[in-house]
């Protein structure tokens, strides 16, 4: 049985491609440091380690758009590149689990 086709990615330029994949990758690694949803300090340790790594790698993304004359963030296209990115979930690590009295 055939895969599903996923929808294809909004037509991106190179750098706003890393810019979204720096992005999901910061996001990643704070939602393994969050200590609402964490188990252990190795893991959180591990990924504040990382994060010092991929901040600088978003941040040199960025300056790159920046640099080659991409000022302005297009946030619907960048935005349903992330959807597409699975981006909602990653980003929903971030936050504050639901409150389980509630």
């Amino acid at each position: 049985m055939p895969s599903p086709q996923l929808p294809p990615l909004p037509a991106l330029t190179r750098a706003e491609a890393e810019f979204i994949d720096c992005y999901l990758e910061v996001l990643d690694q704070i939602g393994r440091i969050n200590p609402a949803r964490g188990s252990d300090t190795y893991g959180a340790l591990r990924a504040a380690q990382a994060l010092t790594s991929r901040a600088a790698d978003l941040r040199d993304a960025l300056a790159l758009m920046h640099d080659r004359g991409e000022t302005q963030i297009h946030a619907a296209t960048l935005a349903r590149a992330l959807r597409l990115l699975d981006g909602e979930r990653r980003a929903g690590r971030v936050t504050m689990p639901p409150d389980p009295t509630s």
